[in-house]
């Protein structure tokens, strides 16, 4: 990490971009010329890393799927185009041989659906297509540069530049903009963060959850070390929102050191830090957005809670160490026929775990929160590697959802943190 006194390159101002970035704002667009240029990207093999189709137009009917992702892999029999579609449930995926004409087929099948928002990267830029609640069709081209692996198993793809100044000023990335032999899980997590983070924003602007043409208010909860706090003010700004981002914290080093680094790279305007608990943080309006990155054991029930309090039209969470759920089961004389799964003591902490992050999960599905439990970046770099993406319907959930919830809280005689703060007060006001 260079001092304060070392010379250093400029850095980019908030909604503008380094010499990697050429990010433009949102554009009115012709539907059918719009259109038109996204289905000629997905017919594209050569270039075309990942599309994803997400939300749903104001006033039209629901797609068939709540999402929809595509990208070309190499199979046995050639390249096909994979497309996945996810329900509330499951996956169903099908490959679509490049060369064949049903190709052409699918992607106007997918483009004239009710999707609100696509997501697609290529090897040279992302386009964002939306729709506004007016029925306005917005359409963003970034230029980028990525790297493309069309194997079965993954694509290699990346949503934070190496060179980044943000990533060079938190000691990720050396001088040259290379990431750090030391920091590539670092830089890894963060990356993979950013990847569910920008669609999934996309998809709240377009299903009109968060109102567009004001500034995006982002909160990022024990925000630590301040990675995710800077990766995401990066992201967004570089996409092309006008961001106000706010971390909480109770360190005072950590505060005083990330305001240093904010005010290196002239972000002090529109990021500051707040010395304040995740449970006693205030704030001065509505966040969109609402981030916890690794906050510890109940501090993350904590940060769901506040968000629920507050809200908050999306949240994202990625739960670390579960030792409540894990002294709880100590003294439960588990259900028959699962004694085995608290017998040993590695076998136990597995099993808090996955109880842990599937009860939390509930209790968000009965306070209006569509759930998403996903993995958002291998276990080689991080063991706590599940993320809880939360967006909020206000849907009432029906009487099975809280009654599947309470009995396996009720065979399991185990108490959820989140449950007591959010769940509770609502049980006792009912009664």
């Amino acid at each position: 990490m260079q001092s304060n006194t070392a010379p250093r390159r400029p850095a980019p101002q908030p909604n503008q971009a380094g010499p990697a970035e050429q990010p433009g704002r949102p554009d009115e667009a012709d539907e059918s010329g719009a259109l038109e240029s996204v289905r000629a990207v997905l017919l594209d093999e050569k270039s075309l890393v990942r599309a994803v189709g997400s939300g749903r137009r104001r006033g039209a009917e629901p797609p068939a799927y709540q999402r929809v992702e595509l990208r070309y892999v190499d199979l046995k029999g050639g390249r096909h185009l994979q497309i996945t579609e996810y329900d509330d449930r499951q996956a169903h995926t099908r490959n679509v041989p490049a060369d064949d004409p049903a190709v052409g087929r699918a992607a106007d099948e997918l483009l004239g659906a009710s999707y609100g928002n696509w997501h697609v990267e290529t090897t040279a830029e992302t386009l964002r297509l939306r729709y506004t609640k007016k029925g306005k069709l917005l359409l963003h081209r970034q230029s980028d540069s990525r790297e493309q692996q069309t194997d079965h198993d993954r694509t290699k793809q990346r949503a934070l530049d190496p060179a980044a100044p943000f990533l060079i000023e938190l000691g990720i990335s050396d001088h040259l903009g290379r990431v750090k032999p030391s920091r590539q899980s670092k830089y890894k997590q963060i990356d993979e963060f950013c990847k569910l983070l920008a669609p999934a924003l996309d998809e709240a602007l377009a299903a009109g959850r968060i109102e567009s043409g004001r500034p995006l208010q982002v909160v990022d909860l024990g925000c630590g070390n301040a990675y995710l706090t800077l990766a995401a003010y990066h992201l967004l700004t570089a996409a092309g929102h006008d961001v106000r981002m706010t971390g909480i914290d109770r360190t005072p080093a950590a505060r005083s050191r990330n305001s240093k680094r904010v005010a290196a790279l002239g972000w002090q305007d529109h990021l500051r830090f707040v010395d304040a608990t995740i449970a006693d943080a205030q704030l001065e309006f509505q966040p969109d957005v609402v981030l916890a990155l690794h906050a510890c054991d109940t501090a993350t029930d904590d940060a769901l809670a506040r968000a629920v309090g507050w809200e908050a039209p999306l949240i994202l969470a990625a739960p670390c160490c579960h030792h409540d759920i894990q002294k709880q089961l100590k003294s439960v004389e588990p259900p028959p026929p699962y004694g085995l799964l608290t017998r040993y003591g590695i076998v136990r902490e597995r099993f808090a775990d996955v109880l842990t992050d599937s009860l939390r999960a509930a209790v968000l599905r009965q306070v209006g929160y569509r759930v998403e439990v996903v993995q958002f970046v291998d276990s080689e770099h991080t063991p706590r590697n599940l993320l809880l993406r939360a967006a909020r319907t206000g849907a009432a959930a029906g009487p099975e959802v809280r009654a599947e919830y309470d009995a396996l809280v009720g065979e399991w005689q185990v108490k959820p943190r989140l449950a007591a703060l959010v769940l509770e007060p609502d049980r006792e006001a009912v009664s």
